[in-house]
Formats: structure tokens, sequence, C-alpha cells
């Protein structure tokens, strides 16, 4: 039976405010806010923010790694700094090497990409004490409140940050600063940081804090930001899918989750945030991925990252911030999260991965390809979806465990369809066909039902004006318009859904990878859903559509770099109706991937449990093993480097057991907890030089460990006779940078 679905996207727009801040305050020439959205130049702006923490970054990297941002979408990046990482020894704060924040604003200002300064003073991050030094945390201070002895410590470090960045934290320089993190009922709290941080030397057009859980926050004074997580390590490891995680796979005008930070805070909220009249839907914490606690260990795939921030962004967001966007690794051992150290969350020693759409080791994840076409979208299309009402079908999911009400919304001349959720897998949904009102019209579609896949993520235009030639609908997802003599519309099919295009009455059968069709004035180009993952479009000067598999980025001039690991780069770029091969020299590096030996040192030995079979626990969560556990148990594997590799050079470990760490003569590097995924370290990031000592420690998982696993690898493990511990290959990938040449 044909399901005809039916919106009503008519009715006024949100009454439109200007809040003080950005406008009479802090106000930066050509930028404003309202409660709609974000305006530049007078036009609606759609920013798209990622988290990178500059500290557990290496500081040769971060131009590569924004870089890397760039490509995939990002216009702004954020930023905790932590206080810890700067000032372990009171009146010892450290700003250079990887911590010297002033010039990583440089190099991100370079880019041309904004920032936001998230500063504290308690940050969270998975960081030891929040980010609090150890010498603050037992500070005899009534912590993050207006306690003028806690007050006294956070105006001696908010000076010496203000003195370090030299005069950059301004209006002119800084979009945004948040204040503190996740606090919930200290509105004057904010307002007192706000003043010291200005008395400090630091302003920006924007202030933020975060909303979720029900957080008290001074009105007009700070931005809002939501967050949204479709998995988290802070709960227990036998409680199965929280209804908070399910919740962001909806399309949804609720804004509060209450189910973020909740580890922290010990109990949830007794009531919801909601949308400030004076401020748009906007976000920081967009789950990029998820970290990794011992005694739980979620893995998001690619789908599940893309599919919370398209739900966002169909329901009303005006900024998608995702946290995190890039990983990294701890400066030093000890900083991390610990029950040791009050939380109830053991986190890895040296690596903050989080499976970033950038990981550790730099290099993308499939995640980076599902967002970026996204933000392909939001870029080319954001003035018009960022001040838009966001409206929803007349029958709506009856909860988070309808899996059979179709999830879709309508805003800003697209209709969003958002059919995938983890965990509990979703049907086809059979018979599609959509019924919306419009001001001067109703418009149904498409032509016969179709059925929907589980898994799609769709964006079909919907009476859309592409320079001056009106889209009625489609069925292929808008990705961007590439200007020329003739405009182009690009969109991309959607797996196993026909594309038609309709336009002044006609519907036309379109078959992806044809020639552009001209309808009305404009082209429109489907791209195959095979080539979605290998879509770029570059942002920089006159926008390009380009395909490749290899990794593409561009400096703020637009000039393009590419890494391959072929013997030359295969990337095609869309010009003036057509195809072209583009030009490449040589710039460095050589393109290798080749096995690693790997030779056994020593062999594990089963760990004896402690009564509850495990190493112990605090509040019901499984504590990581201690030094002396791991070193008494781990199975050793030397690793034989070649002698010639480049700064691209990484290892992929293909492993299985609890606990891995990668030692480099004889300091540990980086570390995980076993999830089923791989290992990848970069080499020279690790610090191997010529004659360093690789080892690979690798601590037994018992099969009857309560720890949370993804249920591949907990298939595995189930598989095993008592322990699960082995290497199953090492290899070695390293590519070569090429630079475009062009006439």
């Amino acid at each position: 039976m044909t399901s005809l679905l039916h919106l009503d996207a008519t009715g006024t727009a949100r009454e439109e405010r200007r809040p003080r801040m950005a406008n009479a305050l802090d106000h930066r020439e050509g930028l404003e806010l309202t409660s709609r959205a974000l305006l530049r130049d007078g036009m609606p702006w759609l920013p798209v923010s990622g988290e990178m923490h500059y500290s557990r970054v290496p500081r040769e990297r971060w131009t590569d790694r924004l870089r890397l941002m760039r490509a995939g979408g990002i216009t702004v990046v954020s930023t905790y700094v932590l206080w810890l990482h700067h000032e372990p020894v009171r009146g010892r704060a450290s700003f250079e090497g990887d911590l010297d924040l002033a010039a990583f604003l440089d190099a991100a200002r370079a880019e041309d990409l904004e920032v936001v300064l998230r500063i504290g003073p308690w940050a969270h991050g998975e960081a030891r004490n929040g980010g609090f030094p150890d010498w603050v945390q037992r500070a005899d201070v009534r912590h993050r409140t207006d306690d003028p002895a806690y007050l006294a410590l956070v105006e001696e470090w908010f000076r010496q940050l203000g003195a370090a960045l030299g005069g950059r934290a301004t209006p002119a320089g800084l979009l945004g600063i948040q204040l503190d993190n996740e606090l919930y009922d200290q509105p004057e709290h904010l307002l007192t940081l706000k003043r010291l941080a200005r008395e400090a030397g630091m302003s920006a057009p924007l202030w933020t804090a975060t909303a979720w859980g029900g957080a008290q926050l001074p009105e007009e004074e700070v931005l809002p930001l939501w967050g949204g997580y479709g998995d988290g390590f802070w709960v227990d490891p036998g409680q199965p899918w929280d209804p908070t995680f399910r919740a962001h796979y909806f399309f949804s005008d609720e804004w509060d989750d209450p189910g973020i930070g909740v580890d922290v805070r010990g109990t949830e909220a007794s009531q919801r945030s909601t949308l400030s009249e004076w401020f748009p839907a906007a976000t920081c914490e967009l789950a990029g991925g998820m970290a990794t606690a011992y005694h739980r260990r979620p893995r998001p795939a690619a789908l599940d990252v893309a599919a919370i921030a398209h739900a966002k962004l169909g329901s009303g967001s005006a900024w998608q911030g995702y946290y995190m966007y890039t990983g990294g690794t701890n400066p030093r051992p000890g900083l991390e999260e610990t029950q040791a150290t009050g939380y109830p969350n053991d986190m890895t020693r040296m690596s903050y991965d989080f499976h970033a759409p950038i990981g550790e080791a730099g290099r993308t994840a499939s995640s980076h390809a599902a967002l970026r076409l996204q933000h392909a979208f939001a870029a080319a299309f954001g003035d018009r979806l960022a001040p838009a009402t966001a409206h929803f079908p007349s029958v709506r999911p009856a909860g988070v465990e309808d899996a059979e009400t179709l999830r879709w919304a309508v805003r800003g001349g697209f209709a969003f369809l958002g059919w995938h959720q983890p965990h509990v897998p979703l049907p086809t949904f059979a018979d599609a066909r959509f019924e919306v009102v419009l001001d001067d019209r109703t418009v149904v579609f498409p032509s016969a039902p179709v059925d929907i896949p589980a898994g799609t993520l769709a964006r079909w235009p919907l009476a859309l004006d592409v320079a001056g030639t009106e889209v009625a609908w489609a069925t292929a997802s808008a990705l961007t318009v590439l200007a020329g003599e003739v405009p182009t519309l690009v969109l991309i099919e959607d797996a196993g859904i026909p594309v038609e295009i309709a336009h002044d009455g006609v519907v036309q059968d379109v078959l992806p990878g044809d020639p552009a069709l001209r309808v009305g004035g404009i082209d429109v180009l489907v791209l195959p859903a095979a080539d979605a993952a290998r879509a770029w479009v570059v942002e920089s000067g006159a926008r390009r559509l380009l395909v490749s598999d290899d990794e593409l980025t561009w400096d703020a001039a637009g000039h393009l770099s590419v890494r391959t690991s072929r013997p030359r780069p295969e990337v095609r770029e869309y010009v003036d109706g057509a195809w072209h091969d583009l030009s490449w020299r040589h710039v460095s590096g050589s393109a290798s991937e080749m096995s690693v030996p790997v030779r056994a040192v020593r062999h594990p030995s089963t760990p004896t449990p402690t009564p509850t079979g495990d190493y112990g626990s605090r509040a019901g969560r499984q504590a990581a093993p201690s030094d002396a556990e791991f070193d008494a148990h781990a199975a050793v594997h030397a690793i034989e480097i070649p002698a010639a590799i480049d700064d691209d050079a990484v290892l992929l470990v293909h492993w299985a057991g609890d606990v891995a760490q990668v030692r480099v003569d004889g300091r540990t590097a980086t570390d995980r907890f076993w999830d089923g995924s791989d290992l990848v370290v970069n080499l020279h990031d690790a610090g191997v030089r010529v004659g360093s000592v690789v080892e690979l420690h690798v601590l037994p998982l018992r099969r009857d460990t309560g720890v949370h696993l993804p249920a591949d690898a907990a298939g595995r493990l189930a598989a095993a006779s008592e322990v699960l511990c082995g290497v199953d290959s090492v290899e070695l990938s390293q590519r070569a940078l090429w630079g475009e040449i062009r006439d």
C-alpha cells in the first residue's frame, strides 16, 4: 500500500531578534547575529565547526590537519585550552612548542578558518581533573563558583593566557569564546568568567556556553550551544542503547540532551533547556566520533556520524559543530581521565583518537567523506538554510523505539529524509510518496511510489530556485552549485532510489553518471551513488567539483595537493559540461604499501581476575589494568621498521586483545582499548627514527570480561577459547605528495 506522507510547510518564520552580543557589543565589521542565524556581509551564514586540540597534535602537523579540516568542509576550528597541559606547576606556565596557542591561532587564520577558543577554566575533554592542574584541583576553594579564592586562581590563569595570545583574542581575531563547560547551575559564575576574560584582554563577537542538561544560562550574555551523541562511553557496560542516544537519529524541535555529561554531574537535570528567543539553534558537540573508555567501547560507523549531523541540519541547526573532528595524542602520560582521579571512567593514557574524521595519525576516516557531502551542501545553500524554519510531518514517530514511521522534515527548499540508526536496524520503508503544502502550492512527489532503503540520508530539492530556474522537486540529494556560463546544480543519487527531476510541469527520469541535463536555464548533473565518497568540493576561490579516491587538500588560495599510494594521482574535475583529468607534479615522498615483519618476543599469560572477573571497578564500571598488571601479562612483539620511511608513514596494526601499547625505545607512544578497529600509528609522530626499537605490547582479553564491545568484536571474543590475544598482521603505508599543475 502506498504511503502518502503529508507535511504542512506553511506558516510564519521565527520572530527575528538582535541581541546585543555581536551587534552592539564586541562587534566585528561584517558579522551580525540574529535569533534566526549568523549573518556575514549581510547574508545568512551556516558555520561548520570542528574540534581540534592543538596541544594534542604536534605543532609541525597543525597546518596539515587544518587543511584536511577545510577539505572536509570545516569553516571554524574550535579548541579547548587545557590548563593542565600548560601549567602543571603553579607559576611555570608554558606556551611554547606544541603549546603555542598564539601560533596555532595564526596557523588557523592563515588557512582562512575562524576560531572558537574554549577557555574553561574547567573543560573536561577526558582530561585529568577536567583540565584543572593538580594544584588547582587540590586547592581549598569552591571550584567553578564565585568563591573569591577560586576566582583569584582563575584571574591569574586568564592573565597569563591573555598575555600569551598577544592581542589576538579580539573580535577581529576570534569568532567565539566558550566559558567553562557543562556548567549547569551557575549562571552568575559564567558572567564573572566573562568579566575576568575581558579584563585579561580576551573578547570575541560570540560568547558561548554549553546548554544541554537543563543548563541555566545568563539571558542574552552567552550563545547556547547544543550537542548530540548517538552512543557514549559514559554509560554503564551492561546498559543497552540509551534513549538519549537514540533520539539523535530523529528530526526534532527538541535540542537539549540530558545524557551528555551525566556521568560527571551525577544525575540528570529535572527539566530540559529550550531554545532561547534571542538565539538560533546552534551546536558545538555533534558526534564526530566517540572516545573509548575501558569499560565501554563504542565504535560509531561513518553513517552513524553522518546521520546525526543530517538530522540536526534538517531540524533547524544554524551552526553545525563537531566534537571531535581531529583526533590527537595526550602530551604525556598521566593527563587522562581515570577512576583514580575521581571519575567513573578509565580512558586511554596517550591516545585521543576519538574515532574522529581525521584520526590521531592524521589519516582520514570514512566519516570525513560522509560529512563533507553535507558540508558542501551547507556551503552552497547555507544562505537559505540558516534562517529557515524546519517543518515536520503530520505523522511523526511515536518515540525513539519507533522503527516504522519514516523520519523526514522540510527546511529551506529541501526535503530531508533520514532513515538510519545503529544497533537496531531499520527495514526498507516501502512505497513512499510525499505531499508537502507550501505557501503557494501543494507538491506531490515522486511520480510513483518509491522504496526508501535503510541507510538513506537524502536532501531532495523542493521548489528550489537555482539561478532563476525553479526545480519543482528531485529525488537525488543536493550537493552544490557550480558557476559558469550555464550554472550547474550537482545532485548525488541516493542508492536504490530512482532519480527524477520535475521542472515546469515535466518530470524527467535521469540515469546517474550521464551528461548533465538541461533544465530551464541551468544544467543538472547527477553523480552516481558510488561516487559519493569520492566527491570533493573546493570552496577556496572559484568553486570546483572533483572526484578522486585520493586525499585532497588545498591552501587558502585554492592550490590543490594530493596524497596517494598510487604511482600517480587520479583526480577528475567537472568543467564546462565535461570531466577532465588533472595534471600533477611530484612534490615529496614515495608511495608504498607493504607487510611488516613481526617477531614474538614474549608470549602472553592469562591475567588472574578479581572475584568480579576484572581488574577492579568503581561504581560498577571496570577499571583498566595497572602498569604492573599490564607488564606482567602482555605479549610483546618486535616490529621491524624499514630504514627508508618518510613522515607520512603509518603502521596499520590488525590486532585483538584487551589493551595495546606501541612503545618506541621503551616509551609508550600511543595505546588503545580494543574495540575491533585497527591501531593506526604515524611513525614520525611516535618518535620513530633510524635505529629505533619499536614494540607492540598486547594484553589478553578474557572471554568472561564484562566490558561492553561492539557486536563484531564481541562475536570474535565469544569464539575465543579462554582469552583473546593476537596480531593478525601489521602493514606499513606511506603516500607521495603531489601538487596540481595549472595552466
